[in-house]
């Protein structure tokens, strides 16, 4: 089969499932990863698929939002390290907000049992590992609760955090890059986002690399407004540099 032909192939079944990952269709061609990448590749400069972590999905599609537990089986190493690093950025008997997120909720339950904080947060995945933590003062805001995300939105929670004054947010994206920003799929998750980021003095970004270039619907804000970034070892030194060449810190963990 002729690279083209496999391209057409590869899009006809993205259109048809929602989303196409690299390993399977390097088994469905009997081609390489390499391969497959350099087709997704293609199709992505064309217009024709939005590339995303591990494949693709048809162009058009930046609405799209994968449920909580494809997003959490993504990238998890690597989101394990990211988790594990920001805990070094935990205040002193301080006060903190833990937005939602797959990567913000592993942070949630790497916390040390003789950590000391007041935790605030509109994500009941964060809230389930934080409830019986014996050294947090849990404050679960509240207002609608998206199925995707398991997270509060909406005037409620847009109202609570209008209220609070934060030493540091544990900030979660499903997008970044210089040119594009800070994005997500949901205008109302868009908006919670831009809450927290007021609330809090200090913004700290846990996204894995895989995250990096990814564009989606709602944009809730620039990386100028991101005091360090904790991603991972497969976002390059020098895009790295180039974050860092506008203000925000980045720690490859």
């Amino acid at each position: 089969m002729y690279a083209p032909e496999r391209q057409q192939e590869i899009l006809r079944l993205a259109q048809e499932s929602g989303r196409v990952d690299v390993l399977s269709l390097a088994e469905e061609f009997q081609v390489t990863a390499e391969t497959v990448r350099r087709d997704l590749k293609a199709l992505d400069r064309a217009g024709l698929l939005r590339r995303v972590h591990g494949g693709a999905i048809p162009a058009g599609r930046l609405g799209f939002e994968p449920d909580l537990a494809e997003r959490d089986a993504v990238a998890a190493d690597e989101k394990d390290r990211i988790a594990r690093a920001a805990l070094a950025e935990l205040p002193a008997d301080g006060n903190v907000i833990v937005d939602a997120g797959t990567t913000t909720a592993r942070l949630a339950a790497a916390l040390p049992v003789e950590t000391a904080l007041t935790v605030v947060t509109h994500a009941l995945p964060v809230a389930a590992r934080l409830a019986d933590h014996p050294g947090v003062a849990l404050h679960l805001v509240g207002g609608r609760v998206r199925p995707r995300t398991r997270a509060a939105v909406d005037a409620w929670a847009l109202g609570a955090y209008a209220e609070v004054n934060a030493d540091v947010v544990f900030l979660a994206t499903n997008g970044f890059s210089p040119g594009s920003g800070l994005t997500t799929p949901d205008l109302a998750e868009a908006a919670v986002k831009r809450a927290v980021i007021k609330a809090a003095r200090r913004v700290v970004l846990l996204a894995d690399s895989g995250k990096f270039g990814q564009e989606h619907f709602a944009r809730f804000g620039d990386l100028t407004d991101v005091d360090l970034l904790i991603t991972d070892t497969g976002l390059g030194p020098d895009d790295a540099r180039s974050i860092e060449s506008r203000g925000t810190e980045v720690v490859r963990a």
